[in-house]
């Protein structure tokens, strides 16, 4: 292939053959030419004097893809050789990329056809200037300015030039220049910045030309945020900007400077411009949009440009509001100035538009959250003080005067904050227990996938909403029942509006008086049980349902407090189980779930003019209630009445509701065990299979609510169950060994050992909620040995269920030093096998992996001395497993790997064998922690890497460990004490890791990490700031290395959400108190 000697870089090489082999890349040839053209151009970007060959390149093309191509290799040079080049040829380059750009910008034809070339220039120039500016190229600024002036197109260039520049300093500088670098650019930019301002200025008053006016405006957006606030406000820059904003063709980038502006923040300086500035602008914005405009309507029906205007206009109110709401609530005309933004704000808020809608919301609930906490203060006069910005020393009679001030701003924003009220009413997003959605088709479906975002709004909007709620309770009332009554009479009917209106309804739950809050809510309950009888139509019945559902699922403090509606709503959710709608079933026995968890007591007692309790009444129509659900829905229906039973505090009626509840699946399961003594292959059938498993699940969900109660149910299937699970095991064995490992993936095998799971998952959900009862262990652990461990061994891997690891690991957790005999058998049966089975790689049996250690760790922390008599063979497999564990980069795998192995550290130093146990695996355990901490994989286990070393260096300190860490026989030099060992050997262990830091830097590392042993915070301080030096963590995301601090912070949040009533919803908050 010709194209070969282009490789040959000793002449210059053949442009045409190069402009061939691009287009040959980018798709003119066949398959092979172009995987060859690939190659080749790969090997060119990779040699090291190709960069030579660029400037004759660049001359002699005419193809736009080849100049790209030389400049990417130029680009490659100057990222990462640039400083070691010879000064001469730094020069040349630079002077010859300042001359083309020069060229080709200096007239109007080549500078608008050339474009690409000339932008793809602009970056190199930057790239250049980057490691150049200020030191090496000191002129930089005046020569571009003076370039500027010679020619408009020039000119305009320039501006892009210093906007790449300002962009590349300021918002892209993090992690690509160290910030010794970015604050010398800074302060040159700074310093020279008063030419590029003369310059702005002189072509905003002066030039005439639309495409470089706005290339000035975009220039001067990107400077805004930094610049000395003198060239801003000490100049005519503002009136300028003022002066373009009424021009159509200007008015969005004028916005987004004005907006800049708005953001600022540095104290009272500035107040006044900053009042003139919102004044003239509020006039001119009556012009451009009148405020009588149906905002909402306008964005839908606008051009790009226009929409891009209301995003914009929305930022730019939010941003002043922000930094300056307080200048405007000082006089009536800025008064009714502010207001008036208020009101476009609102509108702009109503814009069906995800993101304008994001930028608003964010503002309106930080706004409703200063005005609710001024409220929220009132109480304690010396912190309203301080809200109000008023530091004094309160005299006694001032307390009474400082309601007036905060009652006054009150009274101020009480028009918008109740147009507020009815916004987000009208836009409430969906919560999460809402299953019923409208498709893009308008039908109403069962939703199938959650979304996030629309979960994260739902929270803000609530938090938003209770805080208006809190700051005029009778104006929300007011409004939700104005809503409602309008759909009732119809003129407002649409299935979101409803869904809107209760959703916001479900919402504010907990937030007023509990007084009015019944009132409040037994008119919406009526009101929507009306709704449901005279709406007809399937899916409208369908939507009103399911808001009936979520309004009486949030309010459980009014259904305990109203036996006549928990009973009402209860049966209406027994009408729903019948409605097939998609989603309909789902949601009512969901709801019945989450009512009957906060008011199970009123279930099981006698209430005024009933005859028995409504319990006894549920079992009798149970079969008719159930009959139209499916079998998931059943399992949660079973579920919820076991929680009921749960509440019966006399044996005798629990045991006796226990068996009527359990009839239907008892009597099926006592006919499948008679059938099966009769022949056992009737249990191989597909549809016994599939029955034998309901009725597990329907047993799992009783048992998962009623715990130690659920004790006569499961004694009576317990040995018939085993059975039916060695059976089954026997089964699944036969079918692999003769099918081999395919045989593992028919629905037959996974039949069977849903079975298996499902036994094993039943026995687990009652041993771990029983109370700790030895008897109980004593009667279903020894029967379990052989059927359930000794099948795990025996089975081949395929077949083994990872779930015996966790019904072990919950039954050594609950019965912790009672188990300490069984553990050699468990330890027998499981520990070789498994280990065999997810030690090849970090990929197959993913469920094995996490319980092995899981159970690992049940055993580390509750029978340790049966880990002390393992054989040191046996010791080094934990130890090696431990180790393997945590290097896995499955985040819950390494974690449970770092625990066991702080438990293991732990136990150890407190026995008899601390000595021999470290100087075994001291410094193999050091050695792997610093490789998983530094590797940047393993991130999130950073808090448990800190543990583990403070705990090594600690201990190594005490002077515990009497025995020598290093080997006596290979280490001629003998060390006083092990700590100054540990030190060498980790000074030795880093800087052979590490061969880009000095011995001084390491040593210094080392010595700080000993001295701070014992002050965790500091200690890990330390760690980061050398994960950073160490430059393995330069570019990255480095927010594990602080998760710990960022749930200390999200703590604190929920204590403060927790302080006002209704942010975390009653249906959340754990009160079993409550329900007596």
């Amino acid at each position: 292939m010709a194209a070969e000697k282009l490789r040959d870089l000793t002449q210059p090489i053949d442009v045409g053959l190069l402009d061939a082999t691009v287009a040959a890349f980018y798709g003119t040839g066949s398959k092979e030419e172009r995987t060859a053209a690939d190659q080749i151009l790969r090997d060119l970007q990779n040699n090291p004097d190709m960069w030579l060959q660029v400037v004759h390149i660049l001359q002699s093309t005419k193809s736009l893809n080849t100049k790209f191509f030389a400049l990417q290799v130029l680009e490659g040079v100057i990222k990462y050789r640039w400083n070691a080049l010879p000064v001469e040829q730094r020069d040349g380059m630079k002077n010859y990329i300042s001359d083309v750009i020069v060229q080709l910008s200096s007239n109007e034809a080549s500078f608008r056809m050339e474009r690409l070339y000339v932008n793809k220039l602009n970056i190199i120039l930057v790239q250049i200037l980057k490691h150049d500016w200020p030191a090496r190229w000191r002129g930089f600024i005046p020569d571009l300015v003076s370039a500027a002036k010679t020619s408009e197109t020039i000119c305009e260039n320039c501006m892009a030039i210093l906007k790449l520049l300002s962009e590349e300093v300021f918002d892209f500088s993090r992690g690509e220049m160290t910030q010794q670098k970015i604050k010398e650019l800074k302060q040159s930019l700074n310093s020279e910045f008063q030419l590029i301002h003369e310059l702005c200025l002189y072509v905003l008053s002066a030039s005439q030309r639309t495409e470089l006016i706005r290339a000035t405006l975009s220039t001067l957006h990107a400077f805004l945020s930094w610049i000395p606030l003198g060239y801003i406000f000490e100049s005519p820059l503002l009136e300028t900007l003022l002066k373009f904003f009424p021009v159509p063709s200007y008015r969005n980038l004028t916005l987004q400077c004005l907006t800049e502006v708005a953001a600022l923040s540095f104290g009272d300086f500035y107040n006044g411009q900053y009042v003139k500035m919102y004044t003239i602008f509020m006039v001119q914005l009556q012009t451009i949009l009148p405020p009588t405009t149906n905002i909402p309507e306008a964005y839908a029906h606008g051009s790009g440009e226009e929409q891009a205007f209301i995003q914009n206009l929305a930022l730019f109110f939010t941003s002043f509001y922000k930094s300056h709401i307080r200048v405007l609530e000082t006089s009536p005309e800025n008064t009714t100035a502010l207001l008036l933004g208020l009101e476009y704000l609102i509108n702009i808020s109503y814009v069906d538009d995800t993101e304008v809608f994001k930028v608003c919301l964010d503002y309106w609930n930080s706004l409703v959250l200063e005005l609710f906490e001024a409220h929220h203060n009132l109480e304690n006069p010396a912190v309203a003080a301080s809200m109000m910005g008023l530091q004094m020393h309160l005299p006694p009679g001032m307390v009474d005067g400082l309601g007036s001030p905060l009652m006054q701003r009150r009274q101020l924003y009480a028009g918008p904050m109740s147009k507020l009220r009815l916004l987000m009413i009208c836009r409430m997003a969906k919560p999460e227990e809402v299953l019923i959605v409208e498709d893009e088709n308008g039908n109403i479906v069962r939703e199938t996938m959650k979304d996030n975002d629309v979960l994260v709004q739902y929270k803000i909007m609530r938090e938003t909403l209770i805080y208006l709620s809190h700051l005029d309770h009778d104006d929300t009332e007011k409004q939700m029942l104005k809503k409602l009554s309008k759909q009732l009479s119809g003129e407002d009917w649409t299935w979101n509006n409803l869904n809107t209106l209760c959703w916001a309804i479900g919402s504010i739950s907990g937030s007023m008086m509990e007084e009015q809050e019944n009132r409040f809510l037994v008119m919406v309950i009526r009101d929507l049980l009306n709704l449901c009888e005279i709406t007809k139509g399937k899916d409208n019945k369908a939507v009103i349902a399911s808001n009936i559902m979520y309004v009486v699922g949030q309010y459980p403090r009014f259904l305990r407090a109203h036996w006549k509606f928990l009973k009402t709503v209860v049966n209406k959710l027994f009408e729903f189980m019948h409605e097939t709608h998609p989603g309909v079933q789902d949601m009512a026995c969901d709801t019945f779930l989450k009512i009957v968890q906060k008011c199970k007591r009123k279930f099981v007692i006698v209430q005024v003019g009933e005859n028995e309790p409504f319990v006894s009444e549920l079992l009798t129509g149970l079969p008719t209630t159930v009959a139209d659900l499916e079998p998931h829905q059943i399992h949660t229906f079973y579920e919820s009445v076991g929680n009921m039973i749960q509440a019966e505090s006399d044996p005798q009626k629990r045991d006796e509701y226990l068996q009527r509840l359990m009839e239907l699946p008892n009597k099926k399961w006592a006919e499948i065990i008679g059938q099966a003594r009769l022949s056992v292959d009737f249990l191989k059938d597909q549809e016994v299979i599939r029955t034998v498993l309901n009725i597990l699940q329907t047993n799992t969900s009783v048992a998962s609510s009623l715990g130690t109660y659920f004790l006569p149910q499961i004694s009576l299937i317990f040995l018939d169950m085993l059975n039916v699970y060695r059976m089954y095991s026997e089964l699944i064995s036969n079918s692999i060994a003769e099918g081999g490992p395919f045989a593992s993936k028919t629905s037959y095998v996974k039949l069977l050992r849903s079975v298996k799971r499902e036994t094993l998952k039943l026995i687990e959900t009652f041993l771990d909620k029983a109370e700790d009862q030895p008897q109980i262990g004593k009667q279903f652990v020894p029967p379990m040995m052989d059927p359930v461990l000794g099948d795990y061994a025996r089975n081949l891997p395929d077949a083994r269920e990872s779930e015996v690891l966790s019904l072990f690991a919950t039954i050594i957790n609950k019965y912790k030093g009672a188990m300490v005999d069984d553990v050699p058998r468990i330890f027998e049966a499981v520990f070789q096998c498994t280990l065999e089975m997810i030690t090849r790689n970090f990929e197959d049996y993913p469920e094995h992996r996490l319980k092995f250690f899981s159970l690992l760790r049940a055993i580390a922390t509750h029978c340790f001395p049966a880990l002390i008599h393992l054989s040191s063979q046996q010791l080094k497999l934990v130890m090696d497993s431990i180790i393997w564990a945590f290097r896995h980069t499955e985040r819950n795998i390494a974690e449970t790997g770092l625990n066991l192995l702080l438990e293991m550290l732990k136990n150890f130093q407190n026995s008899e064998f601390c000595n021999q146990f470290y100087r075994t695996y001291f410094l193999t355990i050091e050695q792997e922690i610093f490789a998983v901490l530094t590797d940047t994989f393993h991130k999130p286990g950073f808090k448990l890497h800190v543990l583990v070393l403070q705990h090594l260096f600690c201990l190594v300190e005490t002077g515990l460990l009497t025995e020598p860490l290093w080997d006596v026989a290979t280490v001629a030099y003998p060390y006083p004490n092990n700590a100054i060992f540990a030190r060498e050997y980790t000074i030795k262990l880093l800087s052979t890791s590490f061969p880009n830091m000095t011995a001084a830097e390491v040593t210094q590392f080392v010595n700080g990490l000993f001295e701070s042993r014992n002050d965790l915070s500091t200690f890990k301080n330390h760690i980061r700031d050398f994960l950073v030096q160490s430059k393995e963590f330069s570019a990255q995301d480095n927010k594990d290395l602080y998760a710990e601090e960022a749930a200390a912070q999200r703590e604190r949040e929920r204590q403060r959400m927790l302080s006002i009533p209704g942010l975390i919803a009653p249906n959340e908050i754990q009160d079993e108190m409550l329900d007596s």
